[in-house]
Formats: C-alpha cells, sequence, structure tokens
C-alpha cells in the first residue's frame, strides 16, 4: 500500500509516518518500480506500536528501546516492566504537578473580580506580587 493508504488505515498523518521512517522507528519500504514506496503488514503494525505507545506518553527514545528488543527477538518482560515503571512514576509526577497546577490557578481565578479593573490577580501572580 502507498504511503496515503497507510495514514488513511492507520489514522496517523502521512508526514508523521515519514518522520518515523525517517529516524528509524519504522523501516524503510520497498519501492515499486515506479518509485513508490510501498508499505505492508509490518509497516501497518510498527506504526500502530508506535501510536499506540505515543499515546500512553511513551518517548520516541524509550520506543525505540522497546522496538530493538523485539527486532533483536530479545523481549524480556523485566527489561519491559523497568521501562514501564520508569515511565509510571513519570506520569505519575506529572498528574501530582498538574493538580498543584489545579489548585493554584482554581485560587487565583476565584480571587478574580470578573471586572473591567485593572487589576487582575493572575497577572499579579504571574510577576510574582
Amino acid at each position: 500500500m502507498k504511503r496515503g493508504e497507510l495514514a488513511k488505515r492507520s489514522g496517523c498523518n502521512a508526514e508523521t509516518i515519514r518522520y518515523y521512517e525517517r529516524i528509524g522507528l519504522i523501516p524503510e519500504p520497498a519501492r515499486s518500480s515506479n518509485g513508490y514506496r510501498q508499505y505492508g503488514e509490518i509497516h501497518e503494525s510498527r506504526l500502530h506500536f508506535v501510536m499506540r505507545g505515543r499515546d500512553l506518553g511513551f518517548s520516541i527514545e524509550d520506543l525505540r528501546s522497546l522496538l530493538d528488543l523485539v527486532d533483536r527477538n530479545a523481549v524480556s518482560c523485566n527489561e519491559v516492566e523497568k521501562l514501564a515503571t520508569q515511565h509510571l512514576q513519570s506520569v505519575r509526577e506529572k498528574i501530582d504537578h498538574l493538580k498543584r497546577m489545579e489548585v493554584v490557578l482554581n485560587d487565583t481565578v476565584g480571587s478574580c473580580s470578573g471586572k473591567n479593573v485593572p487589576d487582575c490577580p493572575l497577572i499579579e501572580s504571574l510577576f510574582g506580587s
């Protein structure tokens, strides 16, 4: 299939597919006699893997590490668990940070008068007042 069809089937932008190919997350496809790239099941499968991994917040480097294990037939649940546990910890830290941001923003917005006045608590808090 051509890149456009792969994009349509996967729901991934064609330029993103090109990017993943360029950085080596999906292999370079063979070319037909007229020069068109010919993507196959392996490309669709790897693209799905990368997209699902990105949806879960894995970095490009994390995905590269996971795919390297797959490519070398060296998948070790222990190694995958370590990487996933580190990622989970990072996600939890981000959630904690977002919760703290929510509290600060909620308090700041709550102190706004909503009137058309020059003093704005949010602007003042950003300036560190």
